[in-house]
């Protein structure tokens, strides 16, 4: 399905929805896969260290026979922390999870909010999709529906962001040999992985898989999209091409019909060139 691709909120050359989603997708796998590897650092138990990591008044062996007693009532892979002095006055390894957490909420972000500006309309805006309609969105306004779903996981994520700064502050307030911030930070990071959790499930379930497309309105925006003249610029220049573009733009007319009028190429090569699912693909639209 084709549609008209933006940048910085204005018409830019084609892509299809596939090409689209699928940068919100790769988005997903690296915020999940930069989680899964801080996982590896928050492993690590300070525990045995006792008053400053010295491991003064207890077993030798303890610190790491727990770690194995944990890991086997778990199922998940727990060791004994490296360096007591590192585990016990620091919360690193928190810090870098939630840091992850809230890179995977700025990315969040960014696509809930590109889901509500095509859902926008359904008369004035871009109305490229149809989100499901979950309530009423206007307790004065009949038959308006507003992108609760979207707007709803933005918040978690604001919130998520803000969970990280304080893990941070905290992070930066150990001192010596014992960080007393260890509260908070479990707190909040659980707090941020449990709001996290249950929104994406949420969105998912409401939005990601039900949402629908309004594939012949976008195919035709695309078709009158003026930037399409950008496949011309080989054969006429940009300057010509940007002239034509305005004439198309000015007179509501296409490209295709303009650049008949202004240029030497055959109508036939016109067509084939400025095939909008033809420049959603890489390489040189005037070659054969």
């Amino acid at each position: 399905m084709i549609k008209t691709g933006r940048t910085h909120l204005m018409d830019a050359m084609p892509v299809t929805f596939g090409q689209e989603l699928s940068g919100y997708a790769r988005q997903i796998e690296l915020g999940a896969a930069r989680i899964n590897d801080s996982l590896k650092r928050l492993a690590e138990l300070p525990v045995g260290g006792t008053a400053v990591g010295t491991g003064v008044n207890t077993h030798p062996e303890f610190p790491g026979r727990f770690a194995k007693a944990m890991s086997d009532l778990t199922g998940h892979t727990f060791r004994e922390a490296e360096n007591h002095f590192e585990a016990q006055s620091s919360v690193d390894a928190a810090v870098e999870m939630s840091g992850q957490l809230k890179t995977l909420s700025i990315s969040l972000i960014k696509i809930a909010n590109d889901f509500r500006w095509m859902n926008s309309g359904p008369i004035t805006g871009l109305s490229e999709i149809r989100l499901p309609a979950l309530q009423p969105g206007s307790s004065i306004m009949p038959a308006k529906v507003n992108p609760v779903m979207e707007e709803s996981l933005i918040m978690v994520c604001t919130q998520v962001i803000g969970f990280d700064h304080a893990i941070a502050i905290a992070g930066l307030s150990g001192n010596f040999e014992l960080n007393v911030m260890l509260p908070l930070v479990a707190f909040n990071l659980l707090e941020s992985i449990r709001l996290l959790a249950n929104s994406i499930r949420l969105w998912t379930a409401k939005t990601v898989t039900q949402f629908t497309v309004s594939a012949e309105k976008t195919r035709d925006l695309a078709d009158q999209n003026p930037v399409l003249v950008t496949a011309l610029n080989r054969l006429i220049g940009y300057d010509e091409a940007a002239r034509i573009a305005k004439i198309a733009f000015a007179e509501k007319r296409s490209i295709l019909e303009v650049a008949a009028e202004h240029t030497d190429i055959p109508r036939e090569e016109l067509i084939r060139i400025l095939n909008p699912e033809r420049l959603t693909k890489p390489g040189f639209p005037d070659e054969n």
